[in-house]
C-alpha cells in the first residue's frame, strides 16, 4: 500500500514539474518575441493554451515566474562558464571566457536583460535562483586570480568593462561585431593596468592651488614693472 502511495506521489510530482516546465518554456517564447515587459499571467496562459487560474496553480505571481526564469538563466550561464577550455594559458582562458560571455548574451537578449540588467520594477531574484549567478561570478574571480588580479575593485571594474562592451554590441550593432572586436584589446589593457605598479591616486587640488590656477594672469605691463 505504501509503495503504491509513493508511486502515485512521484507520478504527481513529475506531472506537476512537467506542467511547470511547459509554462516556463512558453514564458521564454513570449519574452523573446515581445520583450520582458510583455509577460503577464494572462498572456502566459494564452501562449501556453491554458487558463490564468491554472498558471496561478504553479506560480503565485508574475515575479515568481521571473524568479524561476532567472534561476534557469543563471544555471545556463554557470554551465557556459564551466564548460571545458581547450587552452591552458591563463590569459587565453580569460579571453575565451570573455568571448563566451559575448556569445551567451547576444544569443538571447531577453535572457541577458533579465540576468544583467534591472528591467522589471520590483523584482529581485530569490537567494535560491541567484546562487548559480554567484557561482558564475566566483568562476570569473578565479580566472582573474590566475592572471594575478585579486582585488574586489578590479573584479568590479572587469565586470563593468565587459558588460559595457556587451551592452554596446547588443544595443548599437546587433548581429555585428563592432564591439566584440574590441574585447581582446580591452581585456589586455585591463590586465596590464591592474598588474602594473599603479600611479599615485589622483587627489583634488587644495583650495589655495585652485585659486592660484584660476587667477587671471598678470598683464605684461605689470610683469615688466615687477622685473
Amino acid at each position: 500500500m505504501s509503495n503504491t502511495g509513493g508511486a502515485l506521489s512521484n507520478w504527481s510530482d513529475a506531472r506537476r514539474e512537467a506542467a511547470r516546465e511547459r509554462l516556463l518554456r512558453a514564458a521564454w517564447e513570449l519574452v523573446r518575441e515581445d520583450g520582458l515587459a510583455a509577460l503577464t499571467l494572462r498572456q502566459l496562459a494564452k501562449r501556453a493554451g491554458t487558463t490564468t487560474p491554472t498558471v496561478y496553480a504553479y506560480f503565485d505571481s508574475k515575479n515568481a515566474i521571473f524568479d524561476a526564469m532567472f534561476g534557469q538563466a543563471a544555471q545556463e550561464f554557470l554551465e557556459c562558464k564551466q564548460a571545458p577550455y581547450d587552452v591552458a594559458d591563463p590569459m587565453q582562458r580569460l579571453l575565451v571566457g570573455v568571448h563566451r560571455f559575448f556569445e551567451f548574451c547576444a544569443s538571447d537578449v531577453a535572457r541577458y536583460q533579465l540576468l544583467f540588467q534591472h528591467p522589471i520594477p520590483g523584482f529581485a531574484p530569490s537567494a535560491e535562483s541567484y546562487a548559480a549567478a554567484v557561482a558564475a561570478l566566483g568562476h570569473t574571480r578565479e580566472q582573474l586570480a590566475a592572471v594575478g588580479i585579486g582585488e574586489q575593485r578590479h573584479l568590479d571594474l572587469f565586470t563593468a568593462l565587459v558588460t559595457g562592451l556587451v551592452d554596446q554590441q547588443i544595443s548599437n550593432d546587433p548581429g555585428g561585431d563592432r564591439w566584440i572586436r574590441l574585447a581582446d584589446e580591452a581585456v589586455r589593457m585591463f590586465v596590464t593596468h591592474c598588474t602594473s605598479k599603479e600611479p599615485t591616486p589622483w587627489k583634488p587640488p587644495s583650495t589655495r592651488s585652485r585659486k592660484a590656477s584660476t587667477a587671471s594672469p598678470r598683464s605684461p605691463r605689470r610683469s615688466a614693472r615687477a622685473g
